[in-house]
């Protein structure tokens, strides 16, 4: 089933990282399940207490996108970014100009948008050369790469993130395995946080708040851990259960995070945010979904009962979470959602029939 394949993708993207102690060699460590505490995330209890479960809901108006379900639509700002034959292609159609285009012995791993720029991610099917990123400006067409002659070279594979004007992806230095940020207007990159022997990380996320990776060790069963990260510096979410963290992102007042419940079914996350009130319980959700859009905090929710569709979920520190959109009837199944900027593009797998659907949010 294309149900299935979707879904096993997506846990695979999400479960993808590397560690400081071979940055040679394609994915290191990898999170695993875990009930072994660790020193570096603070000590709460399994289950904080939820303080509100339910929010004015949320109307948006969703419009089918153009083209076949199978290529992958990120739209914004009047651009889309598609994603064709399983990454082999992709194509930034505009306003004032089409670009696009395969290379051979690639395949696309990230396509990110944002009202400034776009960013397609290419990533060498045999794992063997640093990834390159082909940047577009938006207003004015100029593009350039960001590969692994670059100043803060590329690795392969690793996280990639966008946000206000800068992108963030792996590097390795000094055998270390660490972050760069590039300043995507001047082209400038700056070397961040690097994880300590033997850790690596994935999940990173940019908000206006800043910037966060999920960081994990080696160990087996290994222990993950959320940080909020300044420059060179990193520090654990506050309140997040010990080595059960999974998503997270960081928010003007404080976070939005998940856990999984049972390390036996790692897909199945359960998402809070935590606020200057104490902490909001979200409900369930799909793991690595989360993301940050338009001001708000949106993430997955698989059908929780034979029936159900399955759901994708907003959440902002002002309404509280509320259902922003639903599949089809039947056997469902959601993509992460993916930000254009000021629009968000969910594509839907359902028994009554899939859909890629897109919503402006301004």
């Amino acid at each position: 089933m294309r149900v299935a394949r979707y879904a096993a993708a997506a846990l695979v993207l999400a479960l993808a990282g590397c560690s400081s102690d071979d940055p040679g060699a394609g994915p290191g460590p990898t999170p695993s399940p875990s009930d072994t505490p660790s020193s570096s995330a603070p000590t709460t209890s399994d289950s904080p207490s939820p303080s509100s479960s339910s929010a004015p809901g949320t109307e948006l108006d969703w419009r089918p996108v153009p083209g076949p379900v199978r290529d992958s639509v990120t739209a914004g700002g009047g651009w889309t970014v598609i994603v064709k034959n399983d990454g082999a292609s992709w194509d930034l159609d505009g306003p004032q100009k089409s670009t696009g285009g395969r290379e051979p012995g690639f395949r696309v791993s990230d396509a990110l948008l944002d009202a400034d720029w776009a960013v397609v991610v290419l990533q060498d099917k045999t794992e063997q050369q640093p990834s390159r990123a082909q940047v577009t400006e938006l207003s004015t067409g100029r593009t350039f790469t960001i590969d692994g002659r670059s100043d803060v070279p590329t690795t392969n594979g690793g996280t990639w993130a966008l946000g206000d004007g800068r992108l963030l992806h792996a590097t390795v230095s000094k055998g270390a395995y660490c972050l760069a940020s590039v300043d995507l207007a001047s082209q400038t990159s700056t070397l961040g946080w690097c994880a300590p022997k033997r850790h690596g990380f994935n999940g990173a996320h940019v908000t206006p708040a800043g910037d966060s990776v999920l960081s994990f060790d080696s160990g087996r069963p290994s222990c993950r851990t959320l940080m909020a990260l300044d420059g060179a510096d990193a520090t654990p979410f506050d309140g997040v259960p010990d080595c059960r963290a999974w998503d997270g992102l960081r928010t003007a007042d404080g976070a939005v995070w998940s856990v999984i419940p049972d390390e036996h079914r790692i897909e199945e996350a359960h998402f809070y945010a935590t606020t200057p009130d104490g902490q909001q319980d979200l409900g369930p959700g799909t793991a690595g979904t989360l993301v940050w859009c338009a001001g708000a905090a949106w993430f997955v929710r698989d059908p929780q009962q034979e029936g159900d569709p399955a759901a994708l979920v907003r959440w902002t520190a002002a309404d509280g979470p509320s259902v922003a959109y639903e599949s089809p009837g039947g056997r469902a199944f959601l993509s992460a959602p993916r930000c254009g900027g000021d629009a968000i593009t969910v594509t839907a797998m359902a028994g009554q029939g899939d859909e890629q659907v897109t919503a402006a949010l301004s």
